[in-house]
């Protein structure tokens, strides 16, 4: 694999800092490390900076964004879990649930960076920067609405925990029910911004690439449906101060909603969308 000096740097450093990170953030759930508690949001900052450094060299270095692979398309879901994770903890100020989330950054990156490969006989369409936004847009927006589904779970972990008067490892390291119901709901606005980022940019460029465009695409609809039920449970809460438990078993029944609907338009449907 013949690569340029910078691109194999960041390709062999990226996953040693998530490695690093995922220990420090194990270490300091698990044990008692006050002085690297410190170091958390410093090196999750630092770590993801570079990922995004490494993700526009590669773009420049190979003159296309990377999502013509399965391997491509791993770092970049691994940054937007990191970025997603990091939106959350720098707006929270919670950091206990980190090493559960960014161990699954550290293991996309590691086959990432293990496997991935240069690909240079891809259609021109590939090559485009917008096209490169608009799927990491729609990457991030499923990747923190699958994040709002896993605060959503240890929300209800947790409250389960406490109903049975169980106050073991769980009840001490992770944050209190408002906590991760604020995370959650955090982490499901994120998705939703992101979701309608990725939607206008598909709008807007895709029927000026694709000649066989249409409005009526499996994956265009299903994700648009997708954030219209996001939209209407943003709003419902809101408006009906809806909270705690119940607004938790609404975020993972939308989130079973999503995953099963996506997974049935990827395997039986077909369009454009499945250029890669």
């Amino acid at each position: 694999m013949n690569l340029q000096p910078e691109v194999l740097f960041l390709l062999i450093l990226i996953p040693v800092l998530y490695a690093g990170l995922t220990t420090v953030y194990g270490l300091t759930f698990f044990g008692d490390f006050p002085r690297l508690a410190r170091l958390k949001t410093p090196a999750l900052i630092v770590t993801v900076t570079l990922h995004c450094v490494y993700l526009i060299v590669r773009t420049f270095a190979f003159d296309h964004p990377p999502i013509t692979s399965v391997f491509e398309i791993m770092t970049v879901l691994a940054a937007s879990i990191a970025i997603g994770y990091t939106y959350i903890e720098l707006r929270t100020k919670a950091s206990a649930t980190g090493f559960f989330i960014l161990f699954l950054a550290f293991a996309f990156q590691t086959a990432s960076s293990a496997f991935i490969r240069p690909r240079f006989d891809i259609p021109e369409y590939l090559h485009s920067i917008v096209l490169g936004f608009h799927v990491s847009a729609a990457l991030l927006g499923y990747t923190a609405i699958s994040l709002s589904a896993a605060y959503g779970f240890l929300y209800l972990m947790l409250y389960h925990e406490i109903k049975s008067s169980r106050f073991g490892l769980i009840y001490n390291r992770l944050p209190n029910l408002e906590m991760l119901e604020t995370m959650s709901h955090r982490a499901e606005v994120f998705g939703f911004v992101a979701l309608g980022v990725a939607i206008v940019i598909g709008v807007i460029w895709l029927p000026r690439v694709f000649h066989d465009f249409s409005y009526w695409d499996p994956k265009l609809v299903g994700t648009l449906v997708i954030w219209c039920l996001y939209a209407l449970a943003l709003g419902a809460k809101r408006r009906l101060g809806w909270q705690g438990r119940k607004t938790m078993i609404i975020t993972l029944v939308a989130f079973c909603f999503v995953f099963l609907s996506m997974t049935v338009i990827n395997l039986s449907l077909s369009g454009f969308h499945s250029f890669h």
